[in-house]
């Protein structure tokens, strides 16, 4: 690690520090631009195969039919507590599955704890739409983090991908890699605030269908092509020689 890396006292100077855990947390999902891979493979493994598609999708797209289906015509109101209860339910199972065959099992464990936590609140609150607050939040500090990186010169994209590749913060001296990190950041935050602008008014509105319907829309299908475009162009700045950073330099100790 260069001297301009680290502050006065020596220690890891605060991008070093959040490179790690951004580039950690895309190497754990699959998001090592140094390693081989066709981009359709790339993109199946960070949305997590057949399994994680399902983790990420049933507990929603349960939730939302169940609702549907029970609404009163008079009441417009359906059995809130039958549709976190299967939705609930599903993120157990998908836990319980993955600890029982000994797979990894921290996404199927985050995505419970999500809906446990979501569907709180809507019992809580007595609104089938608060289920949907948690994603809400969510878009709106994701993107707000992200944009806030690219316009002050130290977009998210290029910490995690230069700590990634051995590159530290080097890219932002080359024009080429700090306009393509900028865009790239400015796209990933243009996503989580397109979904934050079309679920939004429909929460206010209290459409539970509506909500869930654009959620899974929103979800998966643009994430992937996201993971695509970012995977690309980041195999397009650097070289397929370029040699990632080693386990024992990791900050998050992995």
């Amino acid at each position: 690690m260069t001297d301009e890396k680290r502050n006065d006292a020596g220690e890891p100077a605060a991008s070093d520090i959040l490179g790690a855990a951004l580039g950690g947390a895309a190497r754990r999902a699959g998001l090592d631009p140094a390693q081989s891979g066709s981009t359709g493979h790339i993109v199946w493994h960070a949305m997590g195969g057949w399994r994680g598609i399902l983790e990420s999708v049933l507990p929603t797209l349960v939730f939302v039919i169940t609702w549907t289906v029970t609404v009163d015509p008079h009441s417009h109101q359906g059995n809130l507590w039958l549709a976190v209860g299967l939705s609930v339910g599903l993120a157990v199972v998908f836990t319980l599955v993955r600890l029982i065959a000994r797979s990894p099992a921290s996404a199927a464990i985050g995505g419970l704890v999500a809906t446990a936590a979501a569907a709180a609140l809507a019992l809580w609150t007595g609104r089938a739409a608060a289920n949907f607050v948690l994603g809400l939040i969510t878009n709106g500090a994701y993107g707000s983090v992200l944009l806030v990186s690219a316009l002050i010169g130290w977009p998210l994209i290029g910490l995690a991908v230069g700590w990634l590749m051995n590159d530290g913060t080097a890219w932002r001296a080359d024009k080429r890699k700090r306009r393509a990190f900028f865009w790239l950041t400015i796209a990933w935050a243009a996503l989580f605030a397109a979904r934050l602008a079309v679920e939004l008014p429909l929460f206010l509105a209290d459409q539970v269908t509506a909500l869930g319907t654009f959620k899974l829309i929103m979800g998966l299908p643009l994430f992937a092509p996201m993971v695509a475009v970012t995977w690309l162009a980041v195999r397009g700045l650097y070289p397929k020689s370029a040699e990632p950073v080693s386990e024992s330099s990791s900050l998050d100790g992995e």
